[in-house]
């Protein structure tokens, strides 16, 4: 994951500059940008340019890959008249190199933004629009990008949302950026996010065919572990360590036990990574499935101290004061900072197994109400910005990239697709979520972390408490937006 940042206009270097110094934690490796040309592994402190130009752009990089045939290279990359900037994924990047050769591309592409960039060259006729559409039907990941032909800027999101991208104009300047206070260091304040799936063409929104959560097929049950198991199979292919943000419960115990799987036959090193106050139900939970799964585990023990010392950040980069994001938010923040800290740079978490399978309590109301499967596909389809820029924001804090097995493409559009009650039983099933649990349970997880109930993260923590009962009596959050 990195930090994309892009203005046009009558733009300075030194305005290109601030964007990326205020949003270097999402990659602190190296810098590059694009004026009239290229300037990569520059000193954000030192590069000078008195020049105006009328486009320009911007990459941090967080370097993750440093094999022989897969790195993480420096940006922006150019072919011909294309510059692209890219921050994400591809999952499928063997394939797209291999097809890339089988069409007569014989450049050697080491990176995921190289590969996207020949690709859309080899499909562009002088259509970038068409092009761009079919490049993304091949690729499997999570990403946002822009590209620029010379004349023509897209900007593109992910088909759902996992990766933020932002934009937005004032009198002087356009621009879009990974980070909305990007966007506010050179005075765009009007900001909106780009939706998964769309292109914003030259200022225009173009809108997929169909959007993953719109798609209506028969679901095949079967086909759930499996596809759950190649999703989380792809989010660590080609690294050797990963953590998992961890509270002991159904989703982050049942991805810890399939990536434990999975290290058995490839060199993996896994460790999962708990927070709460002292004594509190996550906790106890983490420490007990941990134990079950004999994998090592730390424990960030919250206190009043750190959540006021980490307060403001959380706040400022999430752009909201309410107070179950915030919750959310430090859990997100403080586990990714123990991340960090072992010098990890990608973790996992179990973001959007409720939305899929009807974790949460309100879904019962919809079983009674047979609105299940519609609100399923809203919350879905309203995750972007609900709850995925939420955890991005919080955990490229700590340069640390999440990576989201439950959110793969194909398996939101199958379980998506899964009968209402395959998900929740009856009107009085308060575990919910029943199809998860007994392919968790099934697969190896013991009854009490299969079942264990749902309890939200804010609350699992203590997190919440501590906020509403001794922080906002004596402090306005507000004040740090």
């Amino acid at each position: 994951m990195c930090s994309i940042v892009g203005l046009q206009g009558n733009v300075k270097a030194e305005d290109i500059l601030k964007m990326l110094k205020v949003s270097k934690s999402r990659g602190p490796d190296s810098s590059g940008i694009y004026l009239d040309k290229l300037y990569k592994n520059i000193n954000l402190d030192e590069f000078e340019d008195d020049n105006t130009y009328p486009i320009a752009f911007g990459h941090n990089l967080l370097s993750i890959y440093d094999l022989n045939n897969r790195i993480s290279k420096l940006q922006p990359v150019t072919d011909d008249n294309l510059v692209l900037l890219f921050n994400g994924e591809i999952y499928n990047f063997k394939t797209i190199t291999n097809l890339l050769s089988k069409v007569g591309v014989e450049k050697e592409i080491l990176s995921d933004a190289e590969a996207l960039l020949y690709l859309i060259d080899f499909y562009n006729k002088g259509d970038l629009v068409k092009a761009i559409q079919n490049t993304t039907r091949l690729f499997d990941g999570d990403y946002a990008f822009a590209v620029f032909d010379g004349e023509n800027l897209a900007l593109v999101r992910d088909p759902l949302g996992v990766k933020p991208l932002f934009y937005g104009e004032n009198d002087k300047l356009k621009g879009f950026a990974s980070s909305k206070q990007s966007l506010k260091e050179v005075g765009i304040t009007d900001i909106n996010t780009l939706k998964p799936e769309h292109i914003l063409f030259n200022g225009q929104d173009i809108s997929p065919a169909q959007a993953v959560h719109e798609k209506v097929f028969e679901g095949d049950v079967a086909k759930i572990e499996k596809m759950l198991r190649l999703s989380v199979l792809k989010r660590v292919e080609d690294i050797n360590e990963i953590g998992v943000i961890f509270s002991g419960g159904l989703d982050s115990s049942y991805l810890a036990l399939l990536l434990k799987e999975i290290s058995e036959n490839v060199p993996l090193k896994i460790k999962l990574y708990a927070v709460g106050v002292k004594g509190s139900k996550d906790v106890e939970a983490a420490v007990y499935a941990s134990k079950f799964l004999n994998l090592d585990l730390e424990i960030c023990e919250v206190t009043e101290k750190l959540i006021l010392e980490a307060l403001p950040s959380v706040v400022k980069a999430i752009g909201d004061d309410n107070l179950m994001k915030v919750g959310v938010g430090l859990t997100t923040y403080f586990a990714t900072k123990m991340v960090a800290c072992d010098g990890v740079k990608v973790a996992v978490s179990g973001q959007g197994a409720d939305e899929l399978f009807g974790g949460y309590k309100r879904y019962l109301q919809s079983f009674v109400d047979g609105t299940l499967n519609y609100d399923l596909r809203e919350d879905m389809s309203n995750m972007y910005h609900v709850n995925l820029e939420r955890d991005d924001a919080c955990s490229m804090l700590n340069g640390v990239e999440l990576r989201l097995p439950f959110l793969d493409k194909t398996l939101v559009e199958l379980v998506l697709n899964i009968p209402d009650n395959k998900k929740i039983v009856s009107m009085h099933d308060d575990m919910r979520k029943s199809i998860l649990r007994k392919l968790a349970f099934e697969g190896g997880l013991d009854y009490e972390i299969a079942y264990r109930p749902k309890k939200a993260a804010q609350y699992g923590t203590g997190i919440d408490k501590i906020l509403r009962k001794k922080i906002i009596k004596d402090m306005d959050i507000s004040q740090f937006l």
